[in-house]
């Protein structure tokens, strides 16, 4: 019998005009856990109007945080195969990850380049579009908040081959990106998804809770 294929998580960074994927980055074991926080967004919130009070002013703000762990102890055994790993251990891996929260070397010289031939406005540099992925219920458009590293392990020439890394997401909704927004079109899915799963597991008779009426 074979055992069933693995689903990794990982992130999957897409150009927000053409949709074209710019990398996708798995995630080499999944973490044990996932902790997310969901803020409600409540139009009352300070109290005293009377007809705020059930309002929502927009989608929920949830956040998620996930530790996992590289390691290239399973390369480094076979290292005819994996050169890279012999020679830079998981330097790779690590910078992977950090190109998710810094601006291209050629963006900032654009930039720059603007900013020395006089432009007043000089715009923020925009970041490709941040894909969280959960298995297949869960894709949901996110921004890395905080990404911290650990470095455990190295090799005789200081390269980093074992690390543990904390990545913490803010998920981003329609009222960051708009509903024609690629990632808005992805959230309003995630959503849907959600209310669907809560469809699923049904409403229970009021006589569960010892009452008879609300």
């Amino acid at each position: 019998m074979t055992s069933p294929r693995l689903v990794k998580g990982g992130i999957v960074t897409v150009d927000p005009q053409s949709g074209r994927t710019l990398r996708t980055i798995s995630l080499q074991y999944n973490p044990d856990s996932v902790k997310r926080e969901v803020q409600v967004q409540a139009a009352g919130e300070s109290g005293g109007d009377r007809s705020q009070a059930l309002r929502l002013k927009g989608a929920a703000a949830e956040t998620i945080t996930v530790e996992a762990e590289i390691d290239a102890t399973d390369r480094l055994e076979f290292p005819t195969e994996h050169r890279t790993a012999v020679e830079h251990g998981i330097h790779p891996d690590l910078a992977a990850l950090e190109t998710l929260v810094q601006p291209t070397s050629e963006a900032l010289q654009a930039n720059d380049a603007l900013a020395r031939s006089g432009v007043l406005e000089v715009l923020p540099i925009e970041a490709p579009l941040t894909i969280f992925v959960w298995g297949p219920d869960r894709v949901v458009p996110v921004r890395i908040t905080t990404l911290s590293i650990t470095e455990d392990a190295f090799d005789a020439q200081l390269n980093p081959i074992r690390a543990t890394v904390s990545l913490g997401m803010r998920v981003l909704t329609v009222d960051d990106l708009g509903f024609d927004h690629r990632g808005g079109s992805l959230f309003m899915a995630h959503l849907r998804s959600r209310e669907s799963f809560a469809g699923a597991s049904g409403s229970v008779p009021l006589s569960t809770l010892g009452i008879r009426e609300v």
